[in-house]
């Protein structure tokens, strides 16, 4: 069991009547990953994390955690795991720490003598004996982290951790994650936020309406990203006529008064050299890569908002 991955999933299948909200999902998380587990709204990755953590029942397939299935195992399949689906729930008329001590009641006695040290760690111990009521939107979010803190968790699994909240909370979040990260907690961290993943993440699958279109590593996906240029000259019609006449240099177009297109490095080192010789002034001459966000509509085919309106019920 001790070699077995954090989460694996295999088949895994959710119907919700003719909806089919997780479609033969298999996902591989290794230790130590933080894990981007990316899609549009309604592309069923709540419903995988609900899974996972044995809160609903798959139609097909398996889901293990260390090799634990949460259906066969029960609460034995949860231990080293912690995290929150959605957004955490508290007691709005007790303070952070009370709700911290009702629930580290429920764990290990460890638990409770833990509460000081996760307030410190997701920086609310100077609103610890304030009612959570009066907490704003992100710090629920870090208090949810903290009561899955509390568990000592080898695994952490966060759905939508930043969704609600404003730049400066988004900003704490991502940091908090960093640090959980740096102390070899593996994170699967559940997005729609391109940016988010791209800034936290080494590994990352994307589910389209229910299925995983790619799975592997984030530096690998943008490696597959066609490159390309962008040049702002003075005339650029002129300058268009000498890329069409360079060697090494595709895909010309002028594109709102700048010319985009596709080199390799000896072809724009010789093109600077002939744009000089020809006389003609430019600007820029930029390197343009793909983002995560063209590869991820490119593959999602910009999920149709009518799909994330029928899928809503299932997630």
């Amino acid at each position: 069991m001790s070699d077995a991955p954090p989460v694996e999933t295999r088949g895994l299948v959710k119907r919700y009547g003719e909806i089919v909200a997780v479609d033969h999902v298999d996902l591989s998380v290794e230790p130590g990953d933080v894990y981007g587990y990316l899609g549009p709204n309604g592309a069923g990755k709540t419903t995988s994390l609900r899974i996972l953590l044995g809160l609903i029942r798959p139609t097909a397939g398996s889901a293990r955690l260390f090799g634990r299935d949460p259906l066969t195992d029960g609460a034995k399949a949860l231990e080293g795991v912690a995290g929150f689906v959605e957004a955490p729930r508290f007691y709005p008329y007790l303070s952070g720490r009370r709700n911290l001590r009702l629930l580290a009641d429920y764990d290990e006695p460890v638990s409770r003598a833990r509460i000081d040290e996760v307030l410190e760690l997701v920086e609310l111990r100077d609103r610890a004996k304030d009612k959570v009521g009066g907490y704003s939107h992100g710090m629920r979010q870090r208090l949810g982290i903290a009561a899955s803190l509390l568990r000592q968790p080898r695994l952490l699994l966060l759905d939508e951790p930043t969704t609600g909240l404003d730049p400066a909370g988004m900003r704490d979040m991502r940091e908090l994650v960093r640090r959980l990260a740096g102390e070899g907690i593996t994170i699967l961290l559940s997005s729609h936020l391109l940016y988010e993943v791209e800034e936290l993440c080494n590994r990352v699958a994307i589910i389209r309406r229910g299925a995983i279109v790619y799975q592997g590593a984030l530096d690998e996906l943008l490696a597959t990203a066609a490159s390309g240029y962008r040049l702002r000259a003075l005339e650029p019609e002129r300058a268009r006529a000498v890329l069409l006449a360079q060697r090494g240099i595709a895909d010309v177009r002028l594109d709102d008064g700048e010319l985009r297109f596709s080199a390799d490095d000896e072809g724009v080192a010789a093109l600077t050299v002939a744009l000089g010789q020809a006389r003609i002034g430019f600007t820029a001459l930029v390197p343009e890569t793909a983002s995560l966000e063209d590869l991820f509509l490119g593959m999602t085919d910009g999920e149709s908002s009518d799909h994330d309106r029928r899928a809503a019920v299932a997630v």
